[in-house]
């Protein structure tokens, strides 16, 4: 599943390339009937909130939520449109670009209230633009108040909103902190340094367009193997220890992590 700095790097280039114009909007699948409901109208916004895409009509707006199993196909032409790929969900067609999403869980036509609704259910983005610490503020509020491990509720969209399974046994590694810790038990100036890491690391994300966590491979395009510390290497030694990853599934989805690095 794309995390967040992916769908922030998609609402830029939404933004680069169909903002300001008149968008035609089709299903060439046949399941979004209510694509007719925007065709023809210019894109006035276009913008990312955790994992879901938010793209702004004049009449209303577009939610995309990827899901697992969803991809964006974008491609641009000079004439005619390239004709549709596989069991496109949804097309959008400016005068010189497509963009074709296939497989998402969500696609869905919002009016205002709507939309309002559907983003008060998320939790702070740390990829959004925050004049003070209120984001900050709720994320520590919500890790503060709650009894469940800290490793589930970087995972909740409701908690912290873009993180997933990657940037999740990262930030829990390079944090010392063990993902089995209530979050009303992480000290909050833990929790806080966890939250402008995830900042500075997503990013990073949405500048190359790889998630890299290892600061002494920021600067370059490592092999995948290179990149993180703990995710996916479940039995090798730790980077930082002699210690042998773990791999555990914890509410449904695999965690990674150190135990010997991450005791606090």
């Amino acid at each position: 599943m794309p995390e967040g700095h992916t769908v922030h790097r998609t609402a830029k280039h939404f933004s680069k390339h169909f903002l300001g114009q008149t968008v035609e909007l089709t299903s060439p699948q046949g399941r979004f009937t209510d694509a007719r409901l925007v065709s023809g109208q210019k894109l006035v916004t276009s913008e990312a909130f955790g994992k879901q895409l938010y793209l702004g009509f004049e009449a209303a707006t577009v939610r995309i939520h990827l899901g697992i199993y969803g991809k964006w196909r974008f491609r641009s032409f000079e004439e005619t449109p390239p004709d549709p790929i596989g069991q496109v969900r949804a097309r959008f067609i400016s005068t010189d670009q497509v963009a074709d999403v296939v497989g998402p869980t969500s696609c869905e036509v919002l009016d205002q209230l709507e939309v309002i609704a559907k983003q008060a259910r998320l939790g702070p983005d740390p990829l959004r633009i925050d004049p003070g610490d209120h984001e900050l503020e709720r994320f520590l509020t919500k890790v503060a108040s709650s009894k469940v491990v800290i490793g589930q509720l970087l995972m909740d969209q409701s908690v912290i909103a873009g993180v997933g399974n990657v940037y999740r046994a990262e930030l829990l590694f390079r944090a010392g902190l063990n993902p089995y810790t209530p979050g009303q038990l992480v000290p909050s100036k833990v929790a806080a340094e966890m939250w402008f890491d995830a900042v500075a690391l997503m990013k990073i994300g949405v500048r190359t367009g790889i998630m890299l966590t290892r600061d002494d491979y920021l600067k370059g395009r490592p092999a995948i193997v290179d990149r993180y510390f703990v995710y996916k290497r479940e039995g090798l030694t730790c980077r930082n220890c002699l210690n042998p990853i773990s791999i555990e599934v914890l509410n449904s989805r695999k965690l990674y992590w150190c135990s010997s690095c991450q005791k606090a």
